[in-house]
């Protein structure tokens, strides 16, 4: 449905090209400092699209040349053990990156988990540590969903300078991060969420529309300027035709019709923030080195 003149963003070929860099990188670095890298997933209890992040985690750890240190823990498990899992980590020589899956049960404190995993083996870029370096504009792990949106658009050679970008959401994971991100790449940002009046209104305006709510079909073509670039972070499953299928927050279909680029879902940002997370890991791998 795509008109001439709309371009797909193709996070899943980026994605595929950063792996083949970060192969090459740890090829070079191994001999030297002697191991592969190493990235720990631990995942709390048994949430069916969780195990499927993580496997896909793990696969693209093996395809690059990372060592996989999972963790699976029951859902009754205490905040205590975990801790103490998270702590030995830290102290593991050959673990270079940890990753707590999201969401937890309810009876965790993701956050004050989150907060004990070392900002240098912080391989998702959320320690408040991280966070700040974010803000201050310092060198250190991005959060991976919105690093990956930037290096997309950088791919594709997409000016952000001087340019409004509208951020639909503004989540700790992706929302506020993301109008960081923006901002040191010189862009105007408004951040928008669930009490935004007349949302319609301020999207239109978007040069850049990023839509991450987890609604889906919210972003629908009326909401967009024309020659617009569209990125789509929402994953949502619904059921069509007694079908289970994935779709984004944006009506894809409509929007593409208007827009000049889009990132489909899935094949969009999901396979983007994957690399991230295993270029995060040879990141803070490769310090080793330098150290």
């Amino acid at each position: 449905m795509l008109s001439h003149a709309t371009k797909i963003l193709d996070g899943k070929a980026l994605a595929q090209k950063i792996q083949l860099q970060l192969k090459e990188r740890i090829r070079v670095l191994e001999p030297k400092i002697g191991r592969s890298p190493g990235l720990a997933v631990i995942m709390v209890g048994d949430n069916p699209a969780s195990a499927v992040y993580v496997r896909n985690k793990e696969r693209a750890c093996e395809k690059v040349g990372i060592t996989s240190f999972g963790r699976h823990f029951p859902t009754q498990t205490s905040y205590e053990e975990l801790k103490q899992a998270i702590e030995e980590l830290n102290q593991d020589s050959r673990v270079d990156g940890i990753l707590v899956q999201l969401p937890l049960p309810d009876h965790l404190d993701a956050v004050a988990l989150l907060h004990t995993i070392h900002p240098d083996k912080d391989a998702d870029g959320l320690h408040p540590t991280n966070l700040g370096r974010l803000v201050r504009t310092e060198a250190g792990l991005r959060s991976c969903t919105p690093a990956g949106v930037m290096r997309l658009l950088q791919e594709y050679k997409i000016e952000l300078s001087g340019k409004h970008a509208v951020v639909v959401g503004r989540s700790i994971l992706v929302g506020k991060p993301l109008a960081l991100m923006f901002l040191e790449e010189n862009a105007t940002v408004t951040i928008a969420h669930s009490r935004t009046q007349d949302l319609s209104s301020m999207t239109r305006q978007a040069d850049i529309l990023v839509a991450a709510v987890g609604r889906p079909n919210l972003i629908t073509a009326d909401m967009v300027k024309p020659g617009a670039v569209i990125i789509d972070v929402g994953i949502n499953r619904i059921e069509k035709d007694g079908e289970s299928k994935l779709v984004g927050d944006v009506d894809f279909n409509a929007v593409a019709e208007v827009a000049r680029y889009i990132t489909p879902v899935p094949g969009g940002i999901g396979p983007m923030t994957v690399a991230m997370l295993l270029s995060n890991t040879v990141e803070s791998y490769s310090k080793k080195f330098s150290d």
